[in-house]
Order: structure tokens, then C-alpha cells, then sequence
């Protein structure tokens, strides 16, 4: 009866994974972790129950006192040791299942920009989505957080065809849409904080006056990126630099390409090196090597930056993420934020499957293609939309139209253009233009990683 039993529920355990085989996403949901868990819980006592019938049923009192101390310790260590991957399975899906809440946005509406998501199209008819991407550096000599690091993904539902815009932290006076609160703060651009970009968030923050609220620091990053590139920026994602590299460490490190010797630590670099060649990198050189700026510059440090975006979106296959998942979880929680809704996380694993095997390309809007202190935003939108053209057009890509927007493109759309208030006044004008840059940087357009970081 108990085998019978027990093939019972080992074909009901195959038939419920079945499920998942062509929904991956679904694995995450609440209901499916709350089930594994409960599940896990229920055979853990089962077995249990089972050795412990068993040895009564062996009828132990017919031993010498001494066999009948020795048989029970056998017993209870085997019933310890095929109680223990049940438990621990429990405790893994209870860590997961508590990460995913801590780090994404609730999905009762309390978000200013909460969507309801339906299962049956989750992405509300768009043929693109477009994330952004943050690094945020809150060291201990800095007031706030700071977005060192911006990109902006964009990818196509459809195919996972993903162009990254990479911004620089020293973009200076970006403009704000009419719907936006900073738009009437400052209708030439941005010029609090010497005007950079990635002093945005923090002014929003700082604010709330200004903004209408508290914390408005995400949307206002969103609205100042979304209308420099002319994209709807629908979600953002934004990671503490060193929880990253906890990160990094959790998942055993990183297989990255280093070109040249990387200093680090102060101006002269005088804490290390990471040295050139295909090494793998702990989670501090990681980090390091997206930071450093000694015999370098910021254009060279996002060019290493969208690197390791890409090594890491290769790289965290679900064998490693399955092997450390702890860990991974552990350091998850504690370094990540996003206004993703909970219950849009289970749509992003299919659509994160296709981005790795799908083609991925960059472009970074940084000297001689754009000048910060002078950037040309028309430039930009166009540059924008002729990356994401492009990348629709690969031949590997299933045909479908989108505007930059993410919205079905209407037959005779023409390049956006940016109004004459967009551009920037005689005083922002004199910002100097640097000479020269320590980055070997041409006037390319959109580029793959594989061809930029030698995967």
C-alpha cells in the first residue's frame, strides 16, 4: 500500500511539473511557491511518519536493550537525513517567495503608475518594453544615492531582440515632458546640482515639494530619460553597487574579458590591479572593474559597465542560479528596488529566456557621437529610434512593427522631433568641450556585445 502510494504521488509530482514546461514564469507565481512549500512540508512528515511505522512494525522490543538503542539511532538519523531535503526545499522556496516580495512593487494599485496585469496579454498590446537600469552609488561620503549608472533596455516582446542606451551620469540639462512636475521647475533643463543627469533622482527626493510627494525620485529619472531618448520608460530596476557585488560573489564570480590592466582605489589606483585576459572576477574586482576611473574616464567606465550586464545576462543560467540560490536570494533582497509589480515577475522569465539567446546590441551616447555639456537631443531620438529599427530588422527577428514608444507604429510616422524649447540656452552653451578622451569611442551607431566585450 505504501509503494502503491508512493508511485501515486511521485506521477502526480511528474504531471503538476509538466505544467511548467512551457511556462516557465509560472514557477514563481505565489500560489505555485505557497504549493511547493506546503507540498514539501507534507512529504517531509510523511517519510518521517513512515520510518518510524516501519521500525514499530519490526517490533524493536524483541532486541537486547543494547540493539534496541543502536536500531533507534539509526532510525532517527535516517529519518533526519530523507526528512532534510524536504525541509531545506521548504526554506529555499519560503527565501525565494519572501525576495520576490521584498523587491517588487505591491500589486493593489498603491504605485502611481501601476498597470493591472492580465495573464492573458500582461504587456497590455505593447510589441516593446523598455527597463531602466540603474546603478546606484550610496558610499558613505555621499548624502544620497546616486545613479552613476543608466541604461535603458529596450526589448522586443516578440523576439527578445534587446538594444541597450547607455546614458552618461554627466548628461547635462536633459529636458522633462509637460506631464511632469520639473518640466515647470525647469522649462530650459536641468540645471540644479551642475545640471547632471544623475543628480535627478536625488534632487526629486530631496524635494517633495517640487514633485508633489516623497520618493518621486524614480519617476522623475524616468520622465527626464524617457523624453532625452523618446521612449516610454515603463519599469526600472536599480541596483546597489555593492549589494552587486554580494551579488556577483553569490553566483561564484564573473567570466569577464578584460582588455587592458584596470587600477583601482583612489586617484593613482593604489589598492589593485585587475590585469587583461578572460579571468574570472570576485564580486569586489567585479565592481571595481565598473568603477574605476584612474587612467580612464566615464565613457570608459559605461563601456565596461554594459559589459557586465551582458556577461551576467549569459552567465546566470539557471544551473548557477539553482546552485546558489541561497545565497543569491540572501543578497537580492538587501540591494535591489524596482516599481516592477509582483505580479508581472512571472511574465518576465519567458521574456528573459528569449533575451539571452536573442540578439542584444548597444549604443552609448558619448563623445565624439554626443557631447554631455551640449548634447544634441534631437540626435539622440533619432540615433534612438533608428537602434531599435535596426534591431527589429535582424534576420533573426519574428516581423512585427513598434514605435520607440512601444506602441503599434502608425503607417506614416515620421522621427520624432524635439521643440525648439528643447534646446539648450546661451549660458549652457559654454559648457567646454573636452578635447580628447582616454575611451577609444567612434561615431558607430549601435554595436553588439559580443563584437564589444568578446563574449
Amino acid at each position: 500500500m505504501l509503494l502503491a502510494v508512493f508511485g501515486v504521488v511521485l506521477v502526480a509530482i511528474l504531471l503538476y511539473g509538466l505544467r511548467f514546461t512551457g511556462d516557465a514564469g509560472a514557477v514563481i507565481r505565489s500560489s505555485t511557491l505557497t504549493t511547493i512549500m506546503i507540498g514539501s512540508g507534507v512529504c517531509a512528515l510523511a517519510w518521517f511518519t513512515l520510518m518510524v511505522l516501519s521500525f514499530v512494525a519490526l517490533r524493536p522490543k524483541r532486541l537486547p536493550q543494547n540493539g534496541q538503542i543502536v536500531s533507534g539511532i539509526v532510525v532517527g538519523v535516517l529519518a533526519v537525513s530523507v526528512m532534510a531535503p524536504f525541509a531545506l526545499t521548504a526554506s529555499a522556496i519560503k527565501a525565494v517567495g519572501e525576495t520576490l516580495d521584498a523587491i517588487s512593487a505591491p500589486s493593489d494599485g498603491s504605485q502611481p503608475t501601476h498597470v493591472p496585469i492580465r495573464a492573458e496579454d500582461p504587456w497590455n498590446g505593447r510589441k516593446r518594453i523598455n527597463f531602466l537600469l540603474l546603478g546606484g552609488d550610496a558610499a558613505g561620503n555621499r548624502e544620497s544615492v546616486r545613479t552613476d549608472s543608466m541604461t535603458v533596455a529596450s526589448v522586443n516582446i516578440a523576439t527578445g531582440n534587446t538594444v541597450l542606451f547607455s546614458l552618461p551620469r554627466n548628461l547635462q540639462y536633459v529636458r522633462f515632458p509637460a506631464s511632469s512636475p520639473l518640466h515647470k521647475q525647469f522649462p530650459n533643463g536641468f540645471t540644479a546640482e551642475q545640471g547632471l543627469l544623475n543628480a535627478v533622482w536625488y534632487y526629486a527626493d530631496n524635494n517633495p515639494q517640487v514633485m508633489g510627494g516623497r520618493n518621486r525620485g524614480p519617476q522623475a529619472l524616468k520622465d527626464a530619460i524617457g523624453h532625452t531618448l523618446g521612449l516610454k520608460i515603463d519599469y526600472y530596476a536599480m541596483v546597489d553597487m555593492f549589494g552587486f557585488a554580494r551579488l556577483i560573489d553569490a553566483m561564484g564570480g564573473l567570466q569577464i574579458r578584460v582588455e587592458r590592466d584596470i587600477k583601482w582605489g583612489g586617484k593613482f589606483g593604489t589598492a589593485g590591479t585587475i590585469k587583461a585576459g578572460h579571468r574570472r572576477l570576485s564580486g569586489e574586482e567585479v565592481l571595481w572593474y565598473g568603477r574605476s576611473r584612474v587612467d580612464s574616464d566615464d565613457f570608459s567606465r559605461m563601456g565596461r559597465q554594459r559589459c557586465v550586464i551582458g556577461a551576467l545576462a549569459q552567465q546566470a543560467n539557471p544551473a548557477t542560479v539553482l546552485t546558489n540560490f541561497t545565497k543569491i536570494a540572501t543578497a537580492t533582497r538587501h540591494m535591489f528596488r524596482t516599481d516592477i509589480p509582483r505580479d508581472l515577475l512571472e511574465h518576465l522569465v519567458p521574456l528573459g529566456l528569449k533575451v539571452k539567446d536573442a540578439k542584444i546590441t548597444s549604443l552609448q551616447f558619448v563623445p565624439p557621437l554626443i557631447w554631455p555639456g551640449n548634447p544634441d537631443w534631437h540626435k539622440i531620438r533619432t540615433l534612438t529610434l533608428k537602434a531599435i529599427r535596426e534591431s527589429m530588422a535582424d534576420r533573426r527577428t519574428v516581423a512585427a512593427n513598434a514605435s520607440p514608444s512601444g506602441a503599434p507604429a502608425t503607417p506614416g510616422a515620421t522621427t520624432p522631433r524635439v521643440s525648439a524649447s528643447s534646446s539648450p540656452s546661451k549660458s549652457q552653451l559654454i559648457a567646454k568641450r573636452p578635447t580628447q578622451t582616454p575611451t577609444q569611442n567612434d561615431d558607430r551607431e549601435a554595436k553588439s556585445l559580443s563584437e564589444l566585450c568578446g563574449f
